[in-house]
Protein backbone atom coordinates (compact mmCIF):
# COMPACT_ATOMS: atom_id res chain seq x y z
CA UNK A 1 0.00 0.00 0.00
CA UNK A 2 1.72 3.51 -0.94
CA UNK A 3 2.47 5.38 2.18
CA UNK A 4 0.41 8.75 2.28
CA UNK A 5 3.05 11.55 2.12
CA UNK A 6 3.18 13.54 5.53
CA UNK A 7 4.45 17.13 6.49
CA UNK A 8 7.33 15.79 7.15
CA UNK A 9 7.72 14.71 3.76
CA UNK A 10 7.27 17.78 2.13
CA UNK A 11 9.45 19.86 4.75
CA UNK A 12 12.67 17.03 3.81
CA UNK A 13 11.98 17.54 0.02
CA UNK A 14 11.59 21.38 0.32
CA UNK A 15 15.06 21.39 2.46
CA UNK A 16 12.79 23.30 5.71
CA UNK A 17 12.26 22.32 9.15
CA UNK A 18 8.52 21.34 9.48
CA UNK A 19 7.10 24.42 10.96
CA UNK A 20 8.29 26.67 7.84
CA UNK A 21 6.50 24.15 5.96
CA UNK A 22 3.48 23.67 8.15
CA UNK A 23 3.95 27.88 7.90
CA UNK A 24 4.02 27.84 4.40
CA UNK A 25 0.77 25.46 3.57
CA UNK A 26 -1.11 27.42 6.43
CA UNK A 27 -0.57 30.71 5.32
CA UNK A 28 0.28 32.26 9.31
CA UNK A 29 3.19 33.70 9.58
CA UNK A 30 5.86 34.98 7.71
CA UNK A 31 8.06 32.66 4.76
CA UNK A 32 9.82 33.89 2.48
CA UNK A 33 9.08 33.75 -1.58
CA UNK A 34 11.83 31.46 -2.03
CA UNK A 35 10.84 28.99 0.53
CA UNK A 36 7.01 29.56 -0.03
CA UNK A 37 7.55 28.46 -4.13
CA UNK A 38 10.24 25.09 -2.84
CA UNK A 39 7.21 23.83 -0.33
CA UNK A 40 4.64 24.54 -3.20
CA UNK A 41 6.89 22.58 -5.24
CA UNK A 42 7.32 19.65 -3.14
CA UNK A 43 3.39 19.39 -2.14
CA UNK A 44 2.84 19.65 -5.99
CA UNK A 45 5.16 16.24 -6.20
CA UNK A 46 4.34 14.56 -3.30
CA UNK A 47 0.41 15.52 -3.66
CA UNK A 48 0.14 16.06 -0.71
CA UNK A 49 -3.29 17.22 1.01
CA UNK A 50 -3.10 18.54 4.90
CA UNK A 51 -5.53 17.41 6.91
CA UNK A 52 -8.22 19.49 7.92
CA UNK A 53 -7.85 17.77 11.42
CA UNK A 54 -4.69 17.98 12.74
CA UNK A 55 -4.13 21.99 11.20
CA UNK A 56 -7.51 22.48 13.22
CA UNK A 57 -5.32 21.08 16.39
CA UNK A 58 -1.82 23.07 15.19
CA UNK A 59 -3.25 26.50 14.88
CA UNK A 60 -6.36 26.46 16.80
CA UNK A 61 -8.29 27.57 13.25
CA UNK A 62 -10.11 25.25 11.37
CA UNK A 63 -10.02 27.35 8.65
CA UNK A 64 -13.91 27.43 8.12
CA UNK A 65 -15.64 31.14 7.97
CA UNK A 66 -19.60 30.99 8.87
CA UNK A 67 -22.24 33.07 6.82
CA UNK A 68 -25.89 32.99 8.81
CA UNK A 69 -28.38 34.86 5.79
CA UNK A 70 -31.89 35.11 6.02
CA UNK A 71 -32.90 32.75 3.47
CA UNK A 72 -30.61 30.74 0.42
CA UNK A 73 -33.86 32.21 -2.08
CA UNK A 74 -33.57 35.04 -3.98
CA UNK A 75 -31.45 37.37 -5.96
CA UNK A 76 -30.16 39.23 -3.19
CA UNK A 77 -28.70 36.53 -0.90
CA UNK A 78 -26.95 34.19 -3.75
CA UNK A 79 -24.85 37.05 -5.13
CA UNK A 80 -23.46 37.67 -1.60
CA UNK A 81 -23.01 34.15 -1.05
CA UNK A 82 -20.96 34.00 -3.86
CA UNK A 83 -18.78 36.65 -3.25
CA UNK A 84 -17.86 35.62 0.27
CA UNK A 85 -17.09 31.93 -1.34
CA UNK A 86 -14.98 33.67 -3.57
CA UNK A 87 -13.19 35.30 -1.18
CA UNK A 88 -12.66 32.61 0.90
CA UNK A 89 -11.64 30.24 -1.69
CA UNK A 90 -8.85 32.68 -2.70
CA UNK A 91 -7.14 32.44 0.89
CA UNK A 92 -7.97 28.67 1.11
CA UNK A 93 -10.33 28.78 3.36
CA UNK A 94 -14.15 27.34 3.25
CA UNK A 95 -17.05 28.77 3.82
CA UNK A 96 -20.20 27.03 6.04
CA UNK A 97 -23.54 28.74 5.48
CA UNK A 98 -26.87 28.61 7.94
CA UNK A 99 -30.34 30.53 7.10
CA UNK A 100 -33.39 30.47 9.31
CA UNK A 101 -34.86 27.56 7.39
CA UNK A 102 -36.12 24.96 10.12
CA UNK A 103 -34.25 26.32 13.06
CA UNK A 104 -35.61 28.16 16.17
CA UNK A 105 -39.39 28.78 16.60
CA UNK A 106 -40.50 28.10 12.99
CA UNK A 107 -39.97 25.41 10.53
CA UNK A 108 -39.63 27.99 7.23
CA UNK A 109 -38.51 31.51 6.46
CA UNK A 110 -41.42 33.01 7.02
CA UNK A 111 -43.43 31.02 10.20
CA UNK A 112 -42.18 31.71 14.34
CA UNK A 113 -39.49 34.26 14.90
CA UNK A 114 -37.19 35.51 12.80
CA UNK A 115 -35.00 37.15 15.12
CA UNK A 116 -35.05 33.81 17.14
CA UNK A 117 -34.15 32.11 13.97
CA UNK A 118 -31.31 34.29 13.40
CA UNK A 119 -30.15 33.82 16.97
CA UNK A 120 -30.43 30.41 16.60
CA UNK A 121 -28.63 30.15 13.27
CA UNK A 122 -25.52 32.62 14.07
CA UNK A 123 -24.93 30.04 17.01
CA UNK A 124 -25.09 27.23 15.17
CA UNK A 125 -22.11 27.90 13.07
CA UNK A 126 -20.66 29.25 16.20
CA UNK A 127 -20.84 25.50 17.94
CA UNK A 128 -19.61 24.46 14.71
CA UNK A 129 -16.63 26.11 15.62
CA UNK A 130 -16.56 28.37 12.68
CA UNK A 131 -12.91 30.55 13.23
CA UNK A 132 -15.47 33.42 12.31
CA UNK A 133 -19.21 34.29 10.71
CA UNK A 134 -20.64 36.60 8.67
CA UNK A 135 -24.11 37.85 9.35
CA UNK A 136 -26.66 39.15 7.18
CA UNK A 137 -30.04 39.58 8.70
CA UNK A 138 -32.18 42.50 9.30
CA UNK A 139 -33.81 40.41 12.55
CA UNK A 140 -31.24 41.40 15.12
CA UNK A 141 -31.18 45.33 16.80
CA UNK A 142 -27.82 46.80 18.09
CA UNK A 143 -28.38 44.77 21.61
CA UNK A 144 -28.86 41.08 19.34
CA UNK A 145 -25.25 42.14 18.21
CA UNK A 146 -23.57 43.14 21.01
CA UNK A 147 -24.58 40.12 22.97
CA UNK A 148 -22.92 38.00 19.46
CA UNK A 149 -20.00 39.89 20.25
CA UNK A 150 -19.47 38.89 23.32
CA UNK A 151 -19.21 34.94 22.45
CA UNK A 152 -15.74 33.89 21.35
CA UNK A 153 -15.66 33.59 17.70
CA UNK A 154 -15.62 37.08 15.51
CA UNK A 155 -18.55 38.65 13.93
CA UNK A 156 -18.74 40.48 11.57
CA UNK A 157 -22.15 42.05 9.95
CA UNK A 158 -22.97 43.03 6.72
CA UNK A 159 -25.85 45.68 5.48
CA UNK A 160 -26.15 46.89 8.96
CA UNK A 161 -24.21 48.90 11.14
CA UNK A 162 -23.80 49.23 15.42
CA UNK A 163 -22.64 52.13 17.36
CA UNK A 164 -20.27 49.51 19.35
CA UNK A 165 -18.63 47.96 16.85
CA UNK A 166 -18.46 50.11 13.64
CA UNK A 167 -15.67 48.69 12.40
CA UNK A 168 -16.77 45.52 12.40
CA UNK A 169 -20.06 46.46 10.27
CA UNK A 170 -20.44 46.82 6.32
CA UNK A 171 -22.66 48.34 5.30
CA UNK A 172 -24.12 51.38 2.65
CA UNK A 173 -26.06 54.92 3.55
CA UNK A 174 -29.36 53.60 3.23
CA UNK A 175 -31.09 57.17 4.53
CA UNK A 176 -29.13 58.41 1.86
CA UNK A 177 -30.20 56.21 -0.85
CA UNK A 178 -33.49 56.69 0.01
CA UNK A 179 -32.44 60.84 -0.54
CA UNK A 180 -31.80 59.28 -4.07
CA UNK A 181 -34.73 57.10 -4.57
CA UNK A 182 -36.95 60.64 -3.82
CA UNK A 183 -33.99 62.75 -5.67
CA UNK A 184 -34.65 60.77 -9.19
CA UNK A 185 -38.47 60.59 -9.00
CA UNK A 186 -38.90 64.52 -8.18
CA UNK A 187 -35.80 65.12 -10.90
CA UNK A 188 -38.24 63.29 -13.38
CA UNK A 189 -41.13 65.61 -12.88
CA UNK A 190 -43.18 63.09 -10.58
CA UNK A 191 -44.74 64.70 -6.95
CA UNK A 192 -48.12 62.47 -6.78
CA UNK A 193 -46.27 59.52 -5.32
CA UNK A 194 -46.77 55.66 -3.67
CA UNK A 195 -44.47 53.28 -2.22
CA UNK A 196 -44.35 49.60 -1.14
CA UNK A 197 -41.80 49.32 1.72
CA UNK A 198 -40.17 46.28 2.97
CA UNK A 199 -40.75 44.89 6.62
CA UNK A 200 -41.00 47.92 9.20
CA UNK A 201 -39.40 46.43 11.70
CA UNK A 202 -35.65 45.96 9.34
CA UNK A 203 -33.28 48.70 10.70
CA UNK A 204 -31.94 48.92 6.58
CA UNK A 205 -36.03 49.67 5.01
CA UNK A 206 -36.60 52.30 8.10
CA UNK A 207 -33.08 53.98 7.34
CA UNK A 208 -34.02 54.38 3.52
CA UNK A 209 -37.61 54.64 3.97
CA UNK A 210 -36.78 57.86 6.60
CA UNK A 211 -34.52 59.49 3.91
CA UNK A 212 -37.00 58.93 1.17
CA UNK A 213 -39.67 60.12 3.22
CA UNK A 214 -37.11 63.38 4.24
CA UNK A 215 -36.54 64.15 0.91
CA UNK A 216 -40.04 64.62 -0.23
CA UNK A 217 -40.78 66.61 2.41
CA UNK A 218 -38.18 69.24 1.96
CA UNK A 219 -40.04 69.81 -1.45
CA UNK A 220 -43.24 70.09 -0.36
CA UNK A 221 -44.54 66.22 -1.10
CA UNK A 222 -45.88 64.16 0.90
CA UNK A 223 -46.89 60.83 0.20
CA UNK A 224 -50.81 59.85 2.04
CA UNK A 225 -51.27 56.93 4.10
CA UNK A 226 -53.09 55.37 1.33
CA UNK A 227 -50.27 55.09 -0.88
CA UNK A 228 -48.30 53.66 1.29
CA UNK A 229 -48.34 49.97 1.77
CA UNK A 230 -45.46 47.53 3.44
CA UNK A 231 -44.21 44.23 1.20
CA UNK A 232 -42.13 42.50 3.47
CA UNK A 233 -39.17 42.35 0.47
CA UNK A 234 -41.04 39.49 -1.08
CA UNK A 235 -42.51 39.00 -4.35
CA UNK A 236 -46.01 37.93 -2.91
CA UNK A 237 -45.91 40.91 -0.93
CA UNK A 238 -45.38 43.27 -3.81
CA UNK A 239 -47.70 41.77 -5.32
CA UNK A 240 -50.57 42.18 -2.84
CA UNK A 241 -49.50 45.58 -2.39
CA UNK A 242 -49.37 47.01 -5.53
CA UNK A 243 -53.16 45.36 -5.83
CA UNK A 244 -53.94 46.94 -2.55
CA UNK A 245 -52.88 50.14 -4.39
CA UNK A 246 -54.62 49.55 -7.76
CA UNK A 247 -57.85 48.89 -5.71
CA UNK A 248 -57.61 52.73 -4.70
CA UNK A 249 -57.44 53.80 -8.33
CA UNK A 250 -54.38 55.03 -10.45
CA UNK A 251 -54.13 58.74 -8.98
CA UNK A 252 -50.01 58.29 -8.90
CA UNK A 253 -48.08 58.71 -11.26
CA UNK A 254 -44.52 56.96 -9.85
CA UNK A 255 -43.94 53.97 -7.31
CA UNK A 256 -41.22 53.62 -5.33
CA UNK A 257 -40.50 50.14 -3.78
CA UNK A 258 -38.23 49.58 -1.07
CA UNK A 259 -36.46 46.41 -3.30
CA UNK A 260 -36.19 45.33 -6.52
CA UNK A 261 -38.17 41.99 -5.69
CA UNK A 262 -41.11 43.96 -5.16
CA UNK A 263 -41.03 46.43 -7.74
CA UNK A 264 -40.98 43.29 -10.17
CA UNK A 265 -44.20 42.07 -8.46
CA UNK A 266 -45.58 45.37 -8.87
CA UNK A 267 -44.99 45.07 -12.33
CA UNK A 268 -46.06 41.38 -12.87
CA UNK A 269 -49.38 43.00 -11.39
CA UNK A 270 -49.69 46.11 -12.91
CA UNK A 271 -49.07 44.69 -16.21
CA UNK A 272 -51.78 42.45 -15.45
CA UNK A 273 -54.46 44.77 -14.57
CA UNK A 274 -53.64 46.58 -18.28
CA UNK A 275 -51.28 49.30 -16.53
CA UNK A 276 -48.28 49.92 -19.12
CA UNK A 277 -44.86 50.59 -17.18
CA UNK A 278 -43.66 53.33 -17.59
CA UNK A 279 -46.33 54.93 -20.31
CA UNK A 280 -48.94 54.92 -17.55
CA UNK A 281 -46.95 54.63 -14.09
CA UNK A 282 -43.23 55.26 -13.54
CA UNK A 283 -42.05 52.12 -10.81
CA UNK A 284 -38.52 52.80 -9.23
CA UNK A 285 -36.87 49.68 -7.35
CA UNK A 286 -34.02 49.37 -4.54
CA UNK A 287 -30.82 46.99 -4.41
CA UNK A 288 -30.14 47.34 -8.49
CA UNK A 289 -30.40 43.01 -8.12
CA UNK A 290 -28.96 40.81 -10.99
CA UNK A 291 -32.75 40.06 -12.81
CA UNK A 292 -33.78 44.34 -12.69
CA UNK A 293 -31.96 44.50 -15.97
CA UNK A 294 -33.94 41.08 -17.31
CA UNK A 295 -37.28 42.77 -16.80
CA UNK A 296 -39.75 44.30 -18.99
CA UNK A 297 -39.39 47.31 -19.10
CA UNK A 298 -35.84 46.98 -17.55
CA UNK A 299 -35.97 47.96 -14.24
CA UNK A 300 -34.37 51.48 -13.15
CA UNK A 301 -33.26 51.36 -9.36
CA UNK A 302 -31.22 52.12 -7.00
CA UNK A 303 -28.08 50.46 -6.47
CA UNK A 304 -26.45 49.56 -3.53
CA UNK A 305 -23.43 47.62 -3.91
CA UNK A 306 -24.03 44.26 -1.25
CA UNK A 307 -21.58 42.11 -3.61
CA UNK A 308 -18.74 44.94 -2.85
CA UNK A 309 -19.79 45.34 1.06
CA UNK A 310 -19.98 41.22 1.06
CA UNK A 311 -16.36 40.71 -0.40
CA UNK A 312 -14.92 43.60 1.90
CA UNK A 313 -16.21 42.47 4.96
CA UNK A 314 -14.97 38.91 4.24
CA UNK A 315 -11.74 40.20 4.05
CA UNK A 316 -11.81 42.19 6.98
CA UNK A 317 -13.08 38.72 8.88
CA UNK A 318 -10.01 37.08 6.96
CA UNK A 319 -7.67 39.45 8.46
CA UNK A 320 -8.94 39.11 11.66
CA UNK A 321 -8.95 35.48 12.24
CA UNK A 322 -6.06 34.64 10.40
CA UNK A 323 -3.83 37.53 10.51
CA UNK A 324 -3.75 38.42 6.97
CA UNK A 325 -3.20 41.69 5.18
CA UNK A 326 -5.80 41.46 2.17
CA UNK A 327 -7.06 45.56 1.34
CA UNK A 328 -10.29 46.24 2.36
CA UNK A 329 -12.60 49.28 1.71
CA UNK A 330 -15.12 50.97 3.44
CA UNK A 331 -17.11 53.40 1.33
CA UNK A 332 -20.22 51.74 -0.12
CA UNK A 333 -21.84 55.22 -1.91
CA UNK A 334 -25.52 54.21 -3.43
CA UNK A 335 -26.40 55.52 -7.00
CA UNK A 336 -29.45 55.38 -9.34
CA UNK A 337 -29.07 53.11 -12.15
CA UNK A 338 -31.36 54.64 -15.08
CA UNK A 339 -33.25 51.84 -17.20
CA UNK A 340 -36.42 52.11 -18.88
CA UNK A 341 -39.22 51.97 -15.67
CA UNK A 342 -39.01 55.52 -15.35
CA UNK A 343 -40.17 58.02 -18.32
CA UNK A 344 -40.66 61.85 -17.21
CA UNK A 345 -44.01 62.54 -15.02
CA UNK A 346 -46.36 65.58 -15.26
CA UNK A 347 -44.46 67.75 -13.67
CA UNK A 348 -41.48 67.54 -15.84
CA UNK A 349 -41.54 70.79 -17.46
CA UNK A 350 -42.62 73.10 -14.60
CA UNK A 351 -40.77 75.58 -13.21
CA UNK A 352 -39.36 74.17 -9.84
CA UNK A 353 -36.74 74.44 -7.67
CA UNK A 354 -33.70 72.27 -8.59
CA UNK A 355 -33.74 69.23 -6.14
CA UNK A 356 -30.55 68.86 -4.42
CA UNK A 357 -29.86 66.05 -2.24
CA UNK A 358 -27.62 66.29 0.68
CA UNK A 359 -24.78 64.50 -0.50
CA UNK A 360 -22.20 65.73 2.82
CA UNK A 361 -21.49 62.42 5.10
CA UNK A 362 -19.09 62.15 8.06
CA UNK A 363 -15.49 60.48 6.43
CA UNK A 364 -15.69 57.26 7.57
CA UNK A 365 -12.68 56.73 10.38
CA UNK A 366 -10.02 54.56 10.16
CA UNK A 367 -9.95 50.69 11.55
CA UNK A 368 -7.06 48.84 11.33
CA UNK A 369 -7.97 45.19 9.84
Amino acid sequence: MTRTPTIADVARLAGVGKGTASRAISGNGAVSPETLARVREAVAALNFRPSNAARALSTKRTGMVGIYVHDFAGDFFGPILQAVDGELRGANRHMVAANGCGLGVGAGPDDGDARQRALDGIRFLIERECDGVLVVSNALSSEDLDMLWSEKAPLVVLNQTSPSKPEHCFSTDHELAGRLAAHALLQQGHRELACISGLHTAPDNALRMAGFHAELAQHGVIIPPSHQREGQFSFDGGHAAAQALLAQGLDFSALFCANDTMAMAAIACLGKAGVKVPDQLSVLGFDDSVLARYTTPALSTVRVPSVDMAANGCRFLLNLCYGLTLPVQREFPPEVVWRDSVRPGPHANESTPAVQVKMARKRSPTFKA
